[in-house]
């Protein structure tokens, strides 16, 4: 699906200056499921959806790409996200918060969820709803931005899935004149985009299969 690009201004806040750490995807899977440590998936969500500012690079990093492990996430096949995004196409903003708020207590670091929630909030006027989605959408945005730079293969941005792609793609302001090529990896693929002498590579994870 399209995004608006209404929020893009917006989100420049988020490509900041911040340090780079190296993802363990089996620390994480470890750590989120474990209740005794620093990590555990329920107390980062508490605190996600509490106040998003309270998690500091390291929580966010284990709050999105720990969504690889869990089972109730929320699938662009589904009907009820299905049913979302039909609401979204047809401007209807008090289904899609309707339907998104639903799917949000299901899975609530699902990007698309977040980004059609936001614009739904921003159609009616909401600015409290509006800002704290906002702070999510930047705290998750920061933890794909923090996975590398993005430059080579071996430092690429890692994303949980196409969806995140796309989304992440619009805050780098890359457009239809890239070009992009696909390579098949045996953790997810590595999409390559291209324009002139620049190259972004952004790999989507295939952690769960």
């Amino acid at each position: 699906m399209k995004y608006p690009f209404f929020l893009l201004l917006i989100f420049i806040s988020v490509f900041g200056f911040s340090q780079k750490s190296k993802i363990d995807f089996k620390s994480i899977e470890k750590s989120i499921k474990d209740p005794k440590s620093p990590y555990p998936h329920d107390r980062l969500v508490f605190k996600y959806k509490g106040i998003p500012k309270s998690l500091d690079s390291i929580e966010a990093q284990y709050l999105y790409y720990g969504r690889n492990f869990q089972k109730n996430k929320v699938s662009t096949s589904d009907d009820d996200f299905k049913g979302l995004t039909e609401a979204f196409k047809n401007n209807n903003s008090d289904d899609c918060i309707r339907l998104g708020k639903i799917l949000y207590d299901k899975d609530p670091t699902n990007l698309d969820v977040i980004l059609i929630l936001l614009r739904a909030y921003d159609s009616k006027k909401d600015i409290s709803n509006f800002t704290h989605h906002l702070a999510q959408l930047r705290l998750l945005t920061d933890a794909i931005k923090n996975s590398g730079d993005g430059k080579t293969e071996k430092t690429a941005y890692n994303v949980n899935s196409v969806g995140d792609e796309y989304i992440f793609l619009n805050l780098l302001n890359v457009g239809q004149d890239y070009t992009r090529s696909t390579k098949t990896l045996r953790d997810g693929v590595m999409d390559i985009w291209e324009k002139e002498n620049s190259k972004i590579y952004i790999k989507v994870l295939y952690l769960d299969l």
